[in-house]
This record gives structure tokens, sequence and C-alpha cells, in this order.
């Protein structure tokens, strides 16, 4: 029986990544992550990519479309999407347990 080890930093929602800083958190290139940013996966705080900051929301979509694309083999328009239909049933989940809260109250 083998024991592994994990090594992780817990962030919180004012921490900021550089694009180097992602890169390494998601064990991938700056390429692929400036084609995340192209698609509108993920939307740097920033103008100029040398300026580029991303949020522990981006890490999280990130790392969300590095499991898509390894685990289901889907292409950068396709991670969008999910990404965004996921969000979406998020708010929509948030929403109905106000709305039950609301009537139990």
């Amino acid at each position: 029986m083998t024991q592994d080890i994990l090594n992780g930093v817990l962030l919180d929602e004012e921490t900021e990544l550089t694009l180097n800083e992602l890169c390494e958190a998601c064990a991938s290139t700056s390429e692929w992550v400036i084609e995340l940013v192209e698609e509108g996966v993920l939307e740097p705080i920033g103008y100029q990519q040398t300026q580029w900051r991303f949020s522990a929301i981006c890490l999280q979509r990130a790392q969300a479309a590095m499991r898509l694309q390894r685990d289901l083999a889907i292409n950068l328009s396709g991670i969008a999407l999910a990404l965004d239909l996921l969000d979406e049933i998020d708010t929509l989940r948030s929403r109905l347990q106000c709305i039950e809260q609301a009537k139990k109250g």
C-alpha cells in the first residue's frame, strides 16, 4: 500500500495569480491558458498579457477546463459551453434554494 502526499495552497477570493502562477497551478502551458482567455473561458484582470492577473475563480475554471479536456476530450469551444452551462446550473440551484427557504419562513 502506497501513501501519496498532497501539497496545496489555500486561496481566498482576493488572491490573484500571474499567468505563470496559473500555469504552474494547472500544470499547463501559457499557450493553453491564452487559448482559454481567447475562448472566453477565463477573464484576466489587466489588458496586456504581461500584466494579467487571474482570480481564484479563474483557477477553478482552468482546472475544470483541464479535467474536461483530459477526461472527455472536449475542445475549447465545448469547454466554454460546458462551463457556462455549469455556472447557469449553480445559479439556478441557488435561486431555487432561496425560494424554498422563503416558503419555509
